[in-house]
């Protein structure tokens, strides 16, 4: 389960009059009423890039430029500040703060590694950990980066896997799990995927301090195609998560499953109506753990589900167009899709016709 993130009344009091004076009255005053603020890397429609900070209603508060595309978001509620992770085989991190106070400072991914665009912070903010590419040696490693001295690279540990992608803090704040994808790149071949015959992905938890590895599990020889690549935990403190089908595209292999801590990885046994309609490939999981719900989301296929953490059922699917982001958002989920739009978790859509919103979404709510 995430910590709470932002505390709303902090916020504003950060908020400096030059960031007051840059948004309309409509948006300031939707800040003042908002539960929540929401972050998201984008792509305008002229080509260029940036990461967002949107309100509860889905208007836009502020933005940063990237230079190039970014992935994912994510915030330490110590500091309250963010960064956003360029996707793979970016080499940049851009770490802000969401009022535009403070100036954006850039992390370089050091000689031979580059990122795979997603990170977390520990529990005390002290330090930033990112999944990254030893591309060399064709292995997964964590970064890790004093955020108390300017993001410095002071080290890493193995991921014990190939290619890993997203990770997360666990309850114990110890506890690292990663999600290998399994699949081998090297940024002198793009995004190319070099080693579709031989994929093993896993997931793993290791030790943050030791980096030494605490379990690893694999997923059986049929599947050594299927990358898991994001995840998240529900209120039980179970993770889930989303994969990706690099086999042949007439199979219709399990996409979305759970690990729970000292046990083997359970696939989820899913309706086939809804899981061919995934086209083989999650983009996003986030859970709402205040009503004990996970969504999953396909951009290949234009569909969400919400799932019932306690059954495993699905309790609710919705067809949008490119939609990938997701977060929590009341009893149910924000969306954010490639077409633009914005989709509150009551339904109603707001389009902002010059973005495309990027793969994740990431909530910052109020505390207390």
């Amino acid at each position: 389960m995430r910590p709470p993130l932002i505390d709303r009344r902090d916020f504003l009091r950060a908020a400096g009059a030059g960031f007051v004076a840059a948004m309309a009255p409509s948006a300031w005053a939707n800040t003042l009423d908002a539960d929540a603020v929401f972050a998201t890397a984008f792509v305008k429609r002229d080509g260029s890039y940036g990461a967002a900070v949107l309100s509860e209603a889905g208007k836009l508060l502020h933005t940063i430029d990237l230079p190039d595309r970014g992935h994912d978001v994510t915030f330490d509620p110590v500091s309250k500040r963010s960064v956003v992770f360029a996707r793979q085989p970016g080499t940049f991190a851009v770490v802000f703060d969401h009022t535009g106070r403070d100036e954006p400072h850039t992390i370089a991914s050091v000689a031979g590694r580059h990122f795979f665009g997603h990170g977390v912070f520990s529990a005390d903010g002290t330090l930033l950990y990112a999944t990254e590419n030893d591309f060399d040696n064709a292995a997964g490693v964590v970064g890790v980066y004093d955020a108390h001295a300017k993001f410095k690279r002071i080290g890493e540990f193995p991921t014990y896997g190939m290619g890993p992608h997203e990770l997360l803090l666990l309850s114990d704040g110890r506890t690292i799990a990663v999600a290998n994808g399994g699949i081998e790149t090297h940024p002198d071949y793009g995004r190319a995927e070099l080693n579709i015959a031989t994929m093993k992905p896993s997931y793993v938890l290791v030790d943050r301090l030791t980096g030494d590895l605490t379990e690893k599990h694999g997923l059986p020889p049929a599947l050594h195609q299927l990358s898991i690549r994001h995840m998240d935990a529900d209120r039980s403190g179970t993770v889930w998560f989303g994969c990706q089908y690099r086999g042949p595209g007439t199979n219709r292999p399990p996409l979305v499953g759970r690990a729970p801590r000292g046990k083997e990885l359970q696939l989820l046994d899913m309706p086939q109506d809804v899981l061919s309609g995934f086209r083989n490939y999650i983009g996003s999981v986030a859970a709402n753990p205040a009503v004990g719900t996970i969504a999953v989301s396909s951009p290949e296929g234009n569909s969400l589900a919400v799932i019932d953490t306690a059954s495993g059922r699905i309790v609710a699917t919705k067809a949008l167009v490119e939609v990938c982001g997701v977060a929590p958002d009341g009893e149910s989920f924000m969306a954010t899709t490639g077409a633009g739009d914005i989709v509150e978790s009551g339904g109603s859509i707001r389009s902002e016709p010059d973005y495309v919103w990027d793969n994740h979404v990431l909530r910052i709510e109020q505390v207390g």
